[in-house]
């Protein structure tokens, strides 16, 4: 009798390893590979209706679509072709480079911004991340590939605008994430600012937090075993670049945004990142807002916050 409970128990043991296995393959394939990504799924748990804003950022698209951009490209150091769209506005000194958020591309999330930035004097360089849009890649970078990526178009930024330069980097989402992770990386000094739109800390807490709501379960073991996929697959760990972490080194100021309401990256995690900066650092929380929706909930609140940030930076 004890021999027989004792293979059940080994049975049972083992058919409960192999579901956490099937599980967490199935949640790695589903959020770190190109093809197989959906950004409903992102949204369904953001906390965020997108259906007020459709069309508001339509008609703000198709403005920007009407001013002057051209296609660029760069070969990333792991030799992927990378797009971003790059808009020479007024042709001035000062740029801001955008890095849009998770299964989402650059033109698709910063409609809106580009066209508040071009209306401001600035050049616009709008990045699609590895991945994403008309970038190479199969797997997501989460911020902790995107981040070297995001030095190679400074560079290119540098480049085409001269040593004079001034340049702002502004991430939404992941894209946020990217912008402070590369903030803790020895940046060219033509960078002068960071903002941060509702970033996480990490892909290893966004997705504990995501498996939590979403699916209503404990994050051990699924993280660790779709942190050891990722190390195989995708060359980097969920929690190999933190957020937290890099911008306790950054040497630019940073303008953290965050929404009051944010169901995917908690606005818990914008009160961690503002406390671990160790730069100058100023935090706008937005009330009611979930999931990037913090523009569309308040543009204007949004707009005097980045405006007044910029002007302290000399920027405006």
């Amino acid at each position: 009798m004890t021999m027989g409970i004792g293979k059940w128990i080994a049975g049972a043991a083992a058919a409960g390893t192999a579901a956490e296995y099937g599980f967490a393959g199935c949640f790695f394939h589903r959020t770190m590979v190109r093809t197989n990504a959906v950004r409903q799924r992102t949204r369904d748990v953001s906390g965020t209706d997108w259906g007020r804003y459709i069309s508001e950022i339509q008609e703000r698209k198709e403005w920007v679509k009407r001013q002057p951009h051209k296609d660029v490209f760069i070969e990333s150091e792991d030799h992927l072709l990378l797009h971003a769209t790059y808009f020479p506005g007024s042709c001035s000194d000062r740029a801001v480079i955008c890095f849009h958020s998770y299964a989402s591309e650059g033109l698709t999330d910063f409609s809106s911004l580009a066209r508040f930035y071009l209306e401001m004097g600035y050049r616009l360089l709008v990045v699609d991340e590895r991945a994403h849009g008309r970038s190479e890649g199969i797997y997501f970078g989460f911020g902790c590939l995107d981040r070297r990526d995001a030095v190679l178009w400074i560079r290119e930024m540098i480049r085409r605008m001269g040593q004079d330069c001034r340049l702002v980097l502004h991430g939404i989402s992941m894209g946020g994430a990217t912008a402070l992770m590369a903030a803790g990386l020895d940046l060219p000094p033509q960078v002068k600012a960071v903002i941060s739109d509702c970033a996480f800390t990490s892909a290893w807490e966004v997705f504990s937090s995501v498996l939590h709501k979403q699916y209503h379960m404990p994050a051990f073991p699924v993280i660790q075993i779709a942190d050891r996929m990722t190390r195989k697959s995708a060359g980097y760990g969920l929690d190999e670049c933190n957020a937290r972490e890099e911008v306790k080194k950054a040497g630019v100021p940073v303008l953290f945004i965050h929404g009051e309401a944010d169901a995917f990256a908690p606005c818990s995690m914008a009160y961690e990142l503002y406390a671990a900066c160790r730069s100058p650092k100023e935090l706008l929380v937005i009330p009611g807002a979930g999931h990037a929706e913090a523009y569309y909930k308040d543009a204007e609140r949004y707009e005097r916050a980045v405006r007044a940030f910029l002007r302290r930076r000399n920027l405006d």
